[in-house]
C-alpha cells in the first residue's frame, strides 16, 4: 500500500471541514430540488470540491509564502519572482465559477460556521 503524501493528507483534511461539507451539502441539495441530482451532476460536484481544497492549499501557500518567493537557480542568480500559486488561485476560481454556471447553482446564504473545525 502507497503512503499518502502531507499534502495528500492537507487536500483530504480540507475536504472533511465542516466548511467543506456544507457547501457540498447545499450543492447537492440545489441539484435535488431542481431535479439534476443524476450521477453526472453529482461527480461535477466532486470535481467542485476538489477544486475546492486545491484553492483552500493555494491560499495557505500564498499566506505563508507571500505573493512574491526569493529564488536561488544555484549558479549564483539570486532574487524573487512571482509567488505561481496566486496566478493559480486565480485560475481554479474561473474554472469553479464556471462549474457552478454549468450546474446553474447559486451560493448559500446558510454557508458559514467554523471553517477549519473537523467532523
Amino acid at each position: 500500500m502507497v503512503e499518502k503524501s502531507e499534502k495528500q493528507k492537507e487536500f483530504e483534511k480540507i475536504l472533511r471541514t465542516k466548511k467543506a461539507k456544507k457547501i457540498k451539502e447545499n450543492m447537492i441539495d440545489q441539484l435535488i430540488r431542481a431535479g439534476n441530482d443524476k450521477e453526472y451532476y453529482l461527480d461535477m460536484v466532486d470535481d467542485y470540491m476538489d477544486m475546492y481544497a486545491t484553492k483552500q492549499l493555494l491560499v495557505e501557500d500564498i499566506k505563508l509564502r507571500g505573493v512574491r518567493v526569493e529564488y536561488d537557480n544555484g549558479g549564483g542568480q539570486k532574487g524573487y519572482k512571482k509567488n505561481d500559486s496566486v496566478e493559480q488561485r486565480l485560475k481554479v476560481n474561473a474554472q469553479m465559477l464556471k462549474l457552478l454556471t454549468e450546474l446553474h447553482l447559486t451560493p448559500s446564504d446558510s454557508e458559514g460556521g467554523d471553517e477549519d473545525e473537523e467532523l
